[in-house]
């Protein structure tokens, strides 16, 4: 992954309050673990901008290695790296994602 890359990550990761990387976009997701995060995040309300990175191969491979994670989607809210849609799942299922965006007044 080149700097370049590594800094516009960082940029848009930094200059949103909650940021997911997807496929697809909210209204057009293209794949089904995107679908369910964007479920999660309107279900809660949250006010959030989305990647595409169908559109960007850099992006695409240079977030795997940005979050050290090897999947999209991948959430961060404040600048920190929440987690895929799993983690997600398991933290709205607990309240911990609706306290999360509460926290950070994006819900």
């Amino acid at each position: 992954m080149t700097d370049d890359t590594q800094a516009r990550i960082q940029q848009l990761v930094d200059s949103n309050k909650v940021l997911l990387f997807m496929k697809g976009s909210p209204l057009f997701p293209q794949c089904g673990f995107s679908s369910r995060a964007v479920a999660i995040l309107n279900h809660l309300g949250a006010e959030f901008e989305s990647v595409d990175v169908l559109q960007d191969q850099g992006v695409r491979q240079g977030i795997k290695e940005f979050s050290d994670w090897p999947t999209i989607p991948q959430l961060y809210v404040n600048g920190e790296f929440v987690g895929g849609s799993d983690i997600m799942m398991e933290m709205y299922e607990s309240g911990e994602l609706a306290q999360l965006l509460v926290d950070n007044a994006a819900a």
